[in-house]
């Protein structure tokens, strides 16, 4: 199975120009570029703020051309969730002509700008986002662009996401990483550990994963019981044809397993639930 054969890519999306020379230490793994977006003007003294405040109002209403002025002056001075949301709508093509090259300009200028942004605050989750993104797209190149394949640097960048900001997305991908040795030694022990912290924020991916390795045995000593209550856990979050393999795998599970598995696997899941509402 190849490194990313199980990742939406829409929800990783974004591109752009290279950046600097990578080195893997807790500094340099937080710098990606130092290049900003095209500039644009606006017509008036509106504050970032007022300016990002507009622009998802114009959104809403449909005027997405001016929507997207307003939000770029807004980038322009350096508010994270203007410059995260032109990034998504270019990565996405959600409104706009699909242009990696500037989604990862705008996802660029966040990594670079909020490294150090508290992960505590909400914002965090976005700056995570764009760290995800960005490694994404080192994970696979960008064509016709100078962005190139360097899983060192989106090894770089992922980590980063998944153990400063301990976003969930970046922890299942991080567990990717190390389970197929992709950017970083194989390591089937770092793998299911980064599994099961993103399993039990939730992750989706990374229940149905961790539940079908240890369903099969695959890398961890098998328990079936609790493999088949991941996996249903992942399965009951799946949606579109990206998550067809976790709906395959758990049908899979269920068919092997014993009543006493499901019976048990069913109670283990009720009780995660339980335990999740209560935090």
């Amino acid at each position: 199975m190849r490194t990313f054969d199980l990742i939406g890519a829409g929800a990783l999306l974004a591109a752009g120009i290279v950046g600097s020379a990578f080195a893997l230490d807790a500094k340099d793994s937080r710098s990606v570029v130092t290049a900003s977006p095209p500039a644009s003007t606006l017509a008036n003294n509106q504050t970032s703020i007022q300016a990002f405040q507009a622009g998802t109002a114009l959104l809403k209403s449909g005027d997405t051309d001016k929507a997207v002025t307003a939000l770029r002056y807004a980038a322009e001075q350096g508010h994270p969730l203007a410059q995260w949301k032109l990034g998504r709508m270019y990565a996405d093509g959600d409104g706009v002509k699909r242009d990696h090259v500037q989604a990862f300009q705008f996802f660029s200028r966040i990594a670079n700008e909020q490294a150090e942004m508290s992960p505590w605050t909400q914002q965090s989750r976005f700056v995570a986002n764009a760290y995800v993104s960005l490694g994404h797209y080192y994970l696979t190149g960008i064509p016709n662009s100078q962005v190139q394949r360097d899983v060192s640097r989106a090894y770089g960048l992922i980590s980063y996401a998944a153990s400063y900001f301990g976003d969930a997305d970046a922890q299942y991908l991080l567990a990717r990483l190390y389970l197929e040795g992709t950017g970083a030694p194989k390591d089937a022990r770092q793998g299911v550990r980064w599994l099961g912290l993103a399993a039990n924020k939730g992750q989706h991916q990374a229940q149905a994963l961790l539940g079908r390795m240890l369903f099969h045995g695959e890398g961890v000593p098998k328990q079936r019981s609790r493999g088949l209550m991941w996996l249903s856990l992942g399965r009951d979050a799946a949606a579109g044809a990206e998550d067809g393999w976790i709906v395959q795998s758990y049908e899979d599970a269920q068919a092997r397993a014993t009543e006493d598995e499901r019976t048990s696997a069913d109670t283990l899941a009720k009780n995660w639930i339980k335990s999740e509402r209560t935090h």
